[in-house]
C-alpha cells in the first residue's frame, strides 16, 4: 500500500509532510515500511513522551479496551476516577479541580472560557511569540501571523505583551483583564525559557491585580524540562494549568486544572465536550503518570537534557552555521544563520527525524527513554548534516 500517495489524495493539505511511512517504533525509534531505522526526535511534536510500545502503558490500554471503551462524562467511570485521582497528587496544593479533553488545545479553550466566567471581566493578555493552538480560542492568544491572518476576525479581548518584560505586561493590562497566559518555555518560537525574575513578577503583578495566570504546560510538562512541571524552574504556582500532548502516553488527552474556588463558579452545561475523559485514554493516561512519577523520570530528562545540549553546544564550536543552542531538558533548540529544511530532510536521509521551529531553527523534542547512544547518533548525522551545509554555502 501506497500510504503517502493515499493521504496526499485524501488528507487536506494543511500538514507540513516529511517523506516517511511510519508504521512501528519501540522506544526512541521509528521504522518505515521497508524496515528503515530513525531515531524520533520529534515524537509526534511530544506526545510520545515515553516512546513508540511502551509495554507497561499498552498493557493499561489493553486492559481497559477489554472492559469499556468509552463512557461519557455525564456517567462516572472508575479509569477516569483513578487517573483523576493520580493527576492531582501530583499536582500543587490548590491545583485541584480538573477539566478533560482531547488535545492541548482543547486545553486552552477551557482555561480562556473559564478565566472569562470566573472572574467575569473579558480580556486575556498573551505573549509575544505565543503558541497555544489553532482552534479559534487558542490561535486567538497564538502571536504568528501566519497562522491568524487567514481566519481574522478572531475571538476579541486579547492583547499581547513582550515575553519578558513585565512593563510591557503592566502596560497591557486594564481593568477588563481576566488572565495571563504564558508558557514557562516558548516551544513554537524556537525553545526560549522565560527569566526567572520575569514569572515572579507575573503571580506578583496578577496577585496585586487579582487577575489569573495561566501555565500553558502543553509542550513544556510532563517532566519534558528536567522538573515534573515547568513552573518549578521557577517556584511560581499558576491559577490555572493547561496539559496534553504526553498526557495520555500517546492517546488524545488533555487536562485543565484549575483552583478550587474557581471550579465552583462553574455550573454544568458551561463547557463540555463528548470524548473528553475517555476510559482508555484515562487508562493510558494513568499508566504514564505512574511511569514518570515512578521512575523520577524528570532526573532522567535533566541528566540526558545536560548531555545533549553539551553535544549540541559542540556542534556550535564547530560550524560557524550554528548561531545558538537553548532549552532545559530534553526540550532543546539548536538555531542557524540560514533556513533548516534541508538540514532536516538530509538528516532524515540518514535516519533521524527532526523537528523546526520557524524557519531556521531545529527543535528536539525526543522521548524520555531516549538513550545516551541515540542521542550520540542524532549528534553524529547533524554533524554530518551541517558540515554539509557549510560546503554548499561556501562557508569552509
Amino acid at each position: 500500500m501506497d500510504a503517502m500517495k493515499i493521504e496526499d489524495g485524501f488528507m487536506v493539505p494543511t500538514y507540513q509532510r516529511y517523506p516517511i511511512d511510519a508504521v512501528r517504533g519501540r522506544g526512541a525509534l521509528l521504522y518505515d515500511q521497508s524496515g528503515k531505522e530513525y531515531v524520533d526526535c520529534m515524537a509526534g511534536y511530544g506526545v510520545a513522551i515515553l516512546g513508540h510500545h511502551n509495554e507497561y502503558v499498552l498493557g493499561a490500554i489493553r486492559e481497559q479496551i477489554e472492559r469499556l471503551m468509552t463512557c461519557h462524562s455525564s456517567l462516572y467511570n472508575d479509569a477516569r476516577a483513578e487517573f483523576l485521582e493520580r493527576l492531582v497528587s501530583l499536582t500543587p496544593k490548590g491545583l485541584d479541580k480538573v477539566y478533560l479533553g482531547n488535545s492541548g488545545a482543547e486545553a486552552v479553550e477551557a482555561a480562556f472560557k473559564f478565566a472569562r466566567k470566573c472572574t467575569g471581566r473579558k480580556e486575556v493578555v498573551s505573549m509575544v511569540g505565543a503558541y497555544h493552538g489553532k482552534t479559534m480560542g487558542a490561535l486567538s492568544l497564538t502571536w504568528n501571523e501566519k497562522y491568524r491572518r487567514p481566519f481574522m476576525p478572531l475571538v476579541p479581548g486579547v492583547k499581547f505583551a513582550k515575553f519578558g518584560s513585565l512593563d510591557s505586561v503592566r502596560d497591557a493590562m486594564s481593568g477588563d483583564t481576566a488572565a495571563v497566559i504564558v508558557e514557562p518555555v516558548q516551544g513554537e518560537r524556537g525553545v526560549y525559557p522565560a527569566p526567572k525574575e520575569f514569572i515572579r513578577g507575573l503571580r506578583e503583578l496578577c496577585d496585586e491585580r487579582g487577575v489569573l495566570l495561566i501555565f500553558d504546560e502543553v509542550q513544556c510538562g510532563l517532566a519534558r524540562t528536567g522538573r515534573l512541571w515547568a513552573w518549578e524552574h521557577y517556584g511560581v504556582v499558576p491559577d490555572v494549568m493547561t496539559l496534553g500532548k504526553g498526557l495520555g502516553g500517546g492517546l488524545p488527552l488533555s487536562a485543565t486544572i484549575l483552583r478550587e474556588d474557581l471550579a465552583s463558579k462553574l455550573k454544568p452545561g458551561d463547557h463540555t465536550v463528548t470524548l473528553g475523559g475517555n476510559p482508555v485514554s484515562c487508562a493510558s493516561g494513568k499508566a504514564t503518570l505512574d511511569y514518570i512519577a515512578g521512575r523520577r523520570l524528570w532526573e532522567r530528562a535533566e541528566r540526558l537534557g545536560r548531555y545533549f545540549k553539551s553535544r549540541l553546544e559542540e556542534l556550535k564550536e564547530r560550524h560557524r552555521i550554528v548561531r545558538e543552542v537553548r532549552g532545559l531538558g530534553l526540550m532543546l533548540a539548536l538555531e542557524l544563520r540560514f533556513d533548516v529544511r534541508r538540514v532536516l530532510l538530509n538528516a532524515l536521509e540518514r535516519g533521524v527525524i527532526l523537528l523546526y521551529s520557524g524557519r531556521n531553527t531545529i527543535r528536539l523534542l525526543p522521548p524520555l527513554v531516549i538513550e545516551r547512544r541515540q542521542i550520540d547518533r542524532v549528534v553524529e548525522v547533524l554533524d554530518e548534516v551541517l558540515k554539509f551545509e557549510e560546503r554548499d554555502r561556501g562557508l569552509v
